[in-house]
């Protein structure tokens, strides 16, 4: 192929994409459509009644997830969270408004239950879009919010049960083990019971103008190094929103999803005319490309994590998206409220 060839071909392309991506932006969904993480069907619900109402779309998502936020028995968002190493609950969160386009995030925030408001009110009141640690802190008191204990007597003790079991020979032990087994009689607790983890809720939602907003909001990942953060409040990772196009928002391995710009890349495949699905299934590809490190890599060479994505696009169309088949998510389309199979990369045990 010579030079004027190839500017043929590359310009014929970009004509293209500017095609589909101008569809897009003519298009607006019949109904209002939320989706999410499964651990968001009452987001998807709440944020479904506020649509119907007229609310904005980041309004009616972030009251979405404050549900969960504000829920102490999820144990990875918000309060009842479970903390890092050092028992301290570190929370995250990202928002993006499309109609606007602007963003806000909050990363390792401690003491507010509720990071996605937060998260939006850096959007609003400030010229920044991420703020971290104790200035995040001082930020979201200056807004009004209160500061509170947020590891639950639940969340504590699964962190304690963790400790026990980190070191056979450290002084840590199970209460269990003080009592003679004749007055347990085959019950009690064993140790390392597995604890139910929903994972970090995205949600996003497109009204009937075709105005589209995000969030995500997590704990992160379970007793990691203080100060770790993860995708969810990282623009372009955790969460993209692209009102001429769609949105996308992840749970699971949050490194996975960082060394990609997963989400971002998603919004873009759709903008080039994939569907949320083929969008999804074709940034999962690149991401098992990515894992090279053998630590990561089970016998037959697939990961042995596993991460999810949440689509849709300014027309309505939706899907969710699992590295491993089996997954599931929540989604309100307008007409019912139900938990769907997400479309699956990889067989389990395969």
């Amino acid at each position: 192929m010579n030079r004027r060839e190839f500017v043929q071909t590359s310009a014929a392309a970009v004509a293209g994409a500017h095609s589909i991506a101008e569809s897009l932006a003519d298009s607006s969904p019949s109904s209002p459509v939320v989706i999410s993480s499964r651990n968001g069907i009452r987001a998807t619900e709440k944020a479904m009644e506020l649509l119907r109402k007229g609310a904005d779309t980041l309004d009616a998502v972030v009251a979405g997830v404050n549900i969960v936020e504000l829920d102490p028995e999820d144990r990875s968002v918000g309060y009842g969270g479970l903390p890092n190493e050092e028992g301290v609950v570190q929370l995250d969160a990202s928002v993006m408004h499309g109609p606007t386009r602007g963003a806000g995030a909050v990363s390792c925030l401690e003491g507010i239950k509720t990071p996605s408001r937060v998260a939006k009110l850096v959007m609003e009141r400030t010229d920044h879009v991420l703020l971290t640690g104790t200035g995040a802190l001082q930020f979201a008191i200056s807004m009004g919010f209160k500061y509170e204990e947020l590891l639950t007597d639940s969340a504590r003790e699964t962190w304690l049960d963790w400790k026990r079991q980190l070191n056979p020979s450290d002084n840590w032990i199970n209460p269990e083990d003080r009592i003679p087994a004749a007055l347990i009689a085959g019950g009690g607790r064993s140790i390392g019971d597995a604890v139910e983890m929903h994972g970090t809720i995205n949600c996003s939602a497109v009204n009937e103008q075709g105005d589209i907003s995000g969030v995500t909001t997590t704990s992160g990942l379970p007793f990691k190094i203080p100060g770790r953060v993860g995708d969810s409040p990282i623009i372009g990772a955790g969460l993209y929103v692209d009102n001429q196009v769609g949105a996308c928002g992840s749970t699971g391995r949050g490194e996975a999803n960082l060394k990609t710009c997963a989400s971002f890349m998603a919004v873009e495949f759709m903008r080039q005319g994939l569907t949320p699905e083929e969008a999804g299934i074709r940034i999962m590809k690149r991401i098992v490309e990515n894992t090279t490190e053998p630590y990561l890599l089970a016998d037959n060479g697939n990961p042995k994590f596993n991460l999810n994505f949440y689509l849709l696009n300014r027309k309505g169309e939706y899907a969710g998206v699992a590295l491993y088949e089996g997954g599931t998510y929540a989604v309100h389309d307008g007409g019912e409220n139900r938990i769907r199979e997400s479309a699956g990369l990889l067989k389990r045990n395969s």
